[in-house]
């Protein structure tokens, strides 16, 4: 008879388990709010077709667009080495592991128990003699609360949610530093350009002073066109300096991004080297709800907090368990695997709420702006992604148009320095003139690097804003 009830206890157990299986489940399925995408992104170019390209930059692996291998390396190292990336795997791990955690609630709770003692009295008189008694006792029990409502299912599907976020944020990090490397290199090389820039200039002045020293040496000179050539010189000099600090300071922030001291950083193309092309896919803006990981982290998040409602409303619920115990037990540890000594128990339990004084309620409430929070946050993102991309498209149409122009520009006031270099030599012109050419030339050259880097920063951004640089 008792091995019988044992029997049927396991079998009222599988049976109760097939029920859980099956049973409801709290709160709102989710299902993925409507978006309304615009057809195409402001300031993407027109299409030949009706209906935009579907290629788009975002879906390039990053060492396809930045092309020079030094920056290739210095972006590895920092997906490698970076803090912040490191970071974000260490937050993977910690979802992971709670995802595990939460998962078990679905499950049985096991315990295996084992004692054995033995008791030795001395003679106390001939009326009480001395004794030894042995005793065992081996017991198996297991504790199930059932999962009749779905709340640690809902729990579970939370946790999973969570887990998927923190790895689209940890694809996010990704993106982000790779963006980030690519900037402070690219500025990095603007910088060397303008120092090249301002030391050519230094090395043609300096050239340009010693002939006035000679001029106004022999009295074919004034004193006031030494100095405004020495005016040059100065302006030329002073440059120089704080584009070595501004140097050292770029290569520090570098090697702060690879997880590095601060030091010196390889070179490797030109800034008018790197890639540049007339016009960047943008492809369908649908898309990008699916390639951005911010969009995709910012939706998980969205899951997580639906699922809390179920939590929050199962709680309103019985709780029931089912409590088992198997063993056996005797004074005599040889017959202590027998038949007459084993031993079973099993019980079953329902908890309901009657009063909380409003706390159910409020967890719902609570939830349920929670989901809100997340829903709103998600269509937030979404829009904010769409700007950065048209603003991205428009900064790298104009930037090309200005880095056109500015072209032109420098290109009239280096003829015009040689123009004035040619007359004030023949007495055709004021040292004034060649003055005020130099220094238009010279702010001209600059800004052209500047230009250049601007162009290719906005590449960079819309890299980024399309989702580009977290694939593997």
């Amino acid at each position: 008879m008792r091995r019988r009830g044992i029997t049927l206890t396991l079998l009222g157990l599988s049976i109760t388990g097939c029920l859980i299986g099956a049973g409801c489940l709290m709160g709102p399925n989710y299902h993925r709010p409507k978006v309304n995408a615009p057809s195409v992104y402001r300031g993407q170019p027109a299409s030949p077709s009706a209906q935009p390209s579907a290629e788009s930059l975002g879906n390039e692996k990053w060492w396809t667009v930045f092309h020079d291998p030094v920056l290739q390396q210095l972006i590895r190292t920092a997906l490698q080495q970076n803090y912040d990336v490191r970071i974000a795997v260490t937050r993977v791990l910690q979802a992971q592991a709670q995802l595990g955690i939460t998962r078990s609630s679905q499950y049985p709770t096991v315990n295996a128990g084992a004692q054995v003692f033995e008791l030795y009295n001395p003679k106390v008189s001939s009326i009480f003699p001395a004794y030894s008694e042995q005793a065992g006792q081996l017991d198996l029990s297991v504790i199930w609360n059932l999962d009749f409502w779905g709340k640690y299912r809902r729990q579970t599907e939370a946790a999973r949610a969570n887990l998927l976020a923190s790895e689209w944020g940890r694809r996010a990090v990704i993106t982000s530093v790779a963006s980030s490397v690519a900037t402070a290199y690219l500025k990095l090389r603007e910088l060397d350009l303008a120092l090249d820039i301002s030391r050519q200039t230094l090395a043609s002045r300096q050239d340009s002073l010693r002939l006035t020293q000679v001029l106004f040496d022999n009295g074919s000179s004034s004193l006031l066109d030494l100095r405004e050539a020495q005016e040059l010189v100065d302006t030329a000099a002073e440059s120089i300096p704080d584009l070595e600090r501004q140097i050292q300071q770029q290569e520090d922030l570098i090697s702060n991004l690879l997880g590095q001291n601060p030091g010196p950083v390889a070179r490797g193309l030109a800034l008018t080297e790197q890639p540049a092309p007339p016009e960047v896919p943008a492809g369908i803006p649908s898309e990008l709800l699916e390639r951005r990981p911010d969009i995709r982290e910012a939706e998980a998040n969205l899951i997580a907090a639906n699922a809390n409602i179920g939590v929050a409303k199962a709680a309103f619920f019985p709780n029931i368990s089912l409590t088992g115990t198997g063993g056996f037990e005797s004074y005599a540890l040889k017959t202590l695997f027998t038949e007459p000594n084993a031993l079973w128990y099993t019980a079953a339990s329902a908890s309901q709420p009657i009063f909380q004084a409003g706390a159910l309620h409020a967890g719902v409430a609570l939830a349920t702006a929670q989901q809100q929070q997340m829903l709103l946050t998600y269509q937030q993102t979404i829009q904010e992604a769409f700007r950065e991309v048209s603003d991205a498209l428009i900064a790298y149409q104009k930037y090309r148009q200005y880095l056109e122009r500015q072209q032109a520009l420098t290109r009239e006031a280096q003829d015009a320095v040689h123009l004035s270099d040619v007359l004030y030599k023949n007495g055709g012109a004021s040292y004034l003139q060649v003055l005020t050419s130099e220094t238009n030339a010279f702010a001209a050259e600059l800004n052209l690097a500047q230009a250049q880097l601007n162009l290719r920063l906005a590449l960079v951004q819309l890299y980024q804003a399309l989702g580009g640089g977290w694939q593997p």
